[in-house]
């Protein structure tokens, strides 16, 4: 039976599409809107189409590598499947379900334990959190000029929360507190929380430097996608603009009221695009754009990997003797 806290979170999650639905109804010319989809240079949007490929690489590899600086040695195949299926899932589902999945892959196949699995998925994140808190910043210069200032302000909290919390995490002062409390309740959790501190920090000090390489090379495609996207659309925009929108629109779309960022994204952009010399409906366009080329295709590539290779949920006969620690 769903619980009344299950069911709330799914409402939240709701504003964001709800927030689409209102945009959408809000423009008045909805031909605009429509036209600006259609009239899309689609032969031009599918030669963008194939960047989902060596950006979905670089992250896989990511993951991977972060997992071998643990000592776990995954193959590059699983790993395929594993972020694959986390990445559908964390799309049709609300919160971040996904996540979690590739934990289940590595427990039950190289006997990978749940804490050093988590760190790495939570480090893996704080990645894309730094490099997008970083290219939003610059972005948030960049539009300064012309953007209203509570676009500018909500940007700059948007960065702030994105570059302080990872630290708030791995700081000492509020991880002790936080271990203490786990203390009282159950020693078994405060255990577990030892251990993934630990292996965060390990990772934080030592395993870093080529993940977040690989982070900005990922990001450098699908800046590039973006960019495909607004020139397929007819839209002149710079490369440094399109870098600056979609990372502002990923970090706003972390906010909990929303699924894949979905309406939130949307808003956004109508709000920028008339600063720019731009109509509100060629904004929700393009946020429309980017989520079917960015977002959903990789989710139906998940799909696929998730067809291909389930995740395991039982532990296999095969588990002993794996590649550990």
């Amino acid at each position: 039976m769903t619980s009344r806290s299950e069911v709330l979170r799914l409402l939240l999650r709701l504003i964001g599409p709800v927030f689409l639905i209102l945009i959408i109804w809000k423009i008045e010319d909805k031909a605009a809107l429509w036209g600006a989809v259609q009239g899309a240079d689609w032969r031009l949007l599918g030669v963008a189409a194939p960047l989902i490929l060596p950006m979905l690489h670089l992250k896989i590899v990511r993951w991977r590598g972060l997992l071998a600086r643990r000592g776990y040695h995954y193959p590059l195949r699983r790993s395929y499947a594993a972020v694959l299926s986390s990445m559908y899932l964390g799309v049709v589902t609300p919160g971040r379900v996904g996540d979690v999945l590739r934990i289940q892959y590595v427990r039950h196949e190289i006997d990978t334990p749940y804490a050093e699995g988590l760190a790495v998925t939570i480090m893996d994140r704080f990645c894309d959190l730094y490099v997008l808190g970083a290219v939003a910043a610059v972005g948030a210069v960049h539009f300064a000029p012309v953007l209203p200032e509570d676009l500018v302000y909500a940007t700059w909290l948007a960065v702030a929360i994105a570059l302080l919390a990872p630290l708030l995490l791995l700081a000492k002062g509020p991880a002790e507190m936080f271990g203490v409390l786990l203390r009282r309740f159950a020693k078994r959790w405060h255990a577990s929380f030892d251990e993934l501190m630990g292996a965060m920090r390990a990772l934080a000090r030592s395993g870093l430097v080529m993940a977040i390489a690989l982070t900005v090379a990922a990001f450098v495609v699908i800046y590039a996608h973006g960019w495909l996207i607004s020139r397929a659309m007819g839209i002149e925009l710079s490369y440094l603009d399109v870098a600056g929108l979609l990372s502002a629109t990923s970090l706003l779309g972390l906010m909990p009221i929303s699924i894949s960022g979905v309406g939130v994204r949307e808003l956004f952009l109508a709000l920028v695009f008339p600063a720019l010399g731009l109509l509100p409906a060629q904004g929700v366009a393009f946020g429309l754009l980017v989520f079917l080329f960015l977002i959903a295709a990789p989710a139906v590539v998940g799909f696929i990997a998730w067809q291909v290779a389930p995740p395991p949920f039982e532990v296999s006969d095969t588990t002993a003797g794996r590649n550990t620690r």
